[in-house]
């Protein structure tokens, strides 16, 4: 059975400087031994995410040695090995595994403290994270307005990244809030928002091709060459899915984890797609290029907003996820 101190003793006050990135070292670069566990714990988390001490120091912004001072002092106050050492990482102990779920909610729990009284102070600012499955990031900018409107000194990053990278991101505290799908896969532990239904369009630049059709099938489709996402990507495995449904498999002619390229070669006459309606909104249809509603099945995949499921929860984020749910009433009434 392992033994580790309880919550409270890890998060005993320390007086230290604002903003949960800032690390105060003495004259020899290295962090003092009495220094507030939190700072510990945040080099920790950084540890686990990159699995690499140079990387970590770097992401930190520190040196190696300071990384390494750090880890070990924090073993030494926990009692525990964390980390399985060698030549490089190898690993986090069994120990390590467990500090780490603490780790995060008490950092999780310092992040939301300070937000929350910064915005008592002067109100909700500062940089909002996001993530989003590339075929949600046409709508990304409804949300990101909406709530500009609402909060127009915050600030926003919107990355693009598979559902899995997103969910990894939310555990490891890299983002605030993840569009993703809501169903398709197992969420773990989020709260969510559901947003919109992503309906599936094929789309092609060949006039000759289903001329005349205002549908098309799922097992038509399979017939064609075809530009599509990647295997890793989840939209590709709902596509194969429905395919597999219909009782055919995809020929793709090209496969990116780029939407951008996918929708570039179709348009150049490359091959033809099968793409979220609200992306080949967002392109338009211009010149040759139609797009058809795939049927048979009538498919959909409902996205949505998603945070770690924390109570409470960060100003910022509870404002986003309050956001996402007025927004999702005007999504889901627009014409399909």
């Amino acid at each position: 059975m392992v033994s580790l101190p309880d919550r409270n003793a890890l998060i005993k006050p320390q007086p230290r400087k604002a903003g949960w990135n800032c690390y105060e070292f003495d004259t020899t670069g290295r962090l003092p031994a009495g220094k507030a566990m939190i700072d510990k714990l945040e080099l920790f988390l950084a540890l686990a995410r990159e699995k690499h001490f140079g990387k970590a120091a770097e992401a930190c912004n520190i040196s190696q040695p300071t990384l390494s001072a750090s880890i070990k002092q924090l073993e030494d106050q926990l009692g525990v090995m964390l980390v399985q050492r060698g030549s490089r990482f190898q690993g986090l102990t069994a120990e390590g595994e467990l500090v780490l779920e603490w780790a995060r909610r008490i950092v999780g729990d310092a992040r939301s403290m300070r937000m929350e009284v910064r915005m008592a102070k002067q109100g909700l600012a500062g940089q909002l994270r996001i993530a989003a499955i590339p075929t949600a990031l046409p709508m990304v900018h409804e949300l990101t307005s909406a709530f500009h409107v609402l909060h127009p000194d915050v600030t926003f990053v919107v990355r693009s990244r598979t559902s899995m990278e997103i969910l990894d991101l939310i555990d490891n505290l890299e983002i605030d809030v993840g569009i993703t799908y809501m169903a398709n896969e197992p969420l773990g532990r989020v709260s969510a928002v559901p947003l919109y239904a992503e309906r599936y369009v094929f789309v092609t630049a060949d006039p000759k091709l289903f001329a005349g059709r205002s549908t098309v099938t799922w097992a038509e489709v399979a017939s064609v060459p075809l530009c599509l996402l990647t295997p890793d990507m989840q939209n590709r495995r709902i596509v194969n899915h429905y395919l597999a449904q219909a009782g055919v498999e995809a020929r793709p002619v090209l496969e990116s984890d780029s939407m951008l390229a996918i929708v570039s070669h179709v348009q150049a006459g490359t091959g033809s797609g099968i793409l979220p309606e609200k992306l080949v909104e967002m392109f338009g249809e211009g010149g040759d290029i139609r797009s058809l509603p795939l049927v048979e099945p009538d498919a959909s995949q409902m996205i949505g907003a998603v945070a770690a499921e924390r109570e409470p929860r960060t100003p910022m984020i509870d404002a986003l996820l309050k956001c996402a749910a007025g927004l999702a009433g005007k999504l889901r009434q627009e014409p399909v």
